[in-house]
């Protein structure tokens, strides 16, 4: 997922099969082999290699507003705006995150991430979303997240206002695996019978 949101993963990781997966990290959950804790990554974008996110695995099961409000405070102190929970950071300038629970969030952590929104950027997935890769499935269509240029151009080109393009769901599987924020295009590309 990361990788398609245009961030840095290395070939290593894309490639890794789930026997490398299990011998770096173990595969005995009972004892904590994989600590979810040992999850956590950061990764920088292409473009920008100040634009970083942290992916996430909390080690409960649901989040509740403690852990919530305990993260935000690490990360008030660490100068971090692009993540939620954070291990043992220098200054960086973080503001974005993706937190995979186990089982789901309370209605107070769901709050507290809706109240975190204008500072920082907070994706919550459940470890079974997570399973398979919706954009690989056949009856879902190629997306491509357009650049502002690109934009642009479409706009230029259709001769169209912003206001008249098609909208997709903040809530909808695809928008929310590609991360999409509002004013953001998507292309679509499918078959056509003509």
């Amino acid at each position: 997922m990361c990788h398609d949101r245009g961030y840095l993963v290395t070939q290593d990781e894309l490639d890794q099969s789930l026997e490398n997966f299990k011998e770096v990290f173990g595969d005995r959950p009972s004892e904590r082999r994989p600590a979810r804790s040992e999850l956590t990554i950061l990764v920088a974008h292409n473009d920008d290699p100040t634009d970083q996110m942290f992916i996430f695995f909390p080690e409960e099961p649901k989040i509740g507003i403690k852990t919530i409000k305990a993260i935000c405070t690490q990360m008030q102190e660490q100068n971090i705006t692009r993540a939620i929970i954070v291990v043992q950071m220098q200054e960086q300038n973080i503001t974005r995150a993706i937190i995979v629970v186990q089982v789901g969030m309370t209605p107070s952590a769901k709050q507290a991430i809706i109240d975190m929104a204008p500072k920082y950027t907070l994706e919550q997935f459940v470890e079974a979303e997570l399973m398979v890769n919706i954009t690989e499935h056949e009856l879902v269509p190629e997306h491509v997240v357009m650049n502002n240029d690109e934009k642009a151009e479409l706009l230029a080109r259709y001769k169209l206002k912003e206001s008249q393009i098609p909208r997709i769901q903040l809530s909808d599987p695809v928008a929310r695996y590609f991360g999409l924020r509002r004013g953001q295009v998507v292309k679509i590309i499918r078959s056509s019978e003509t």
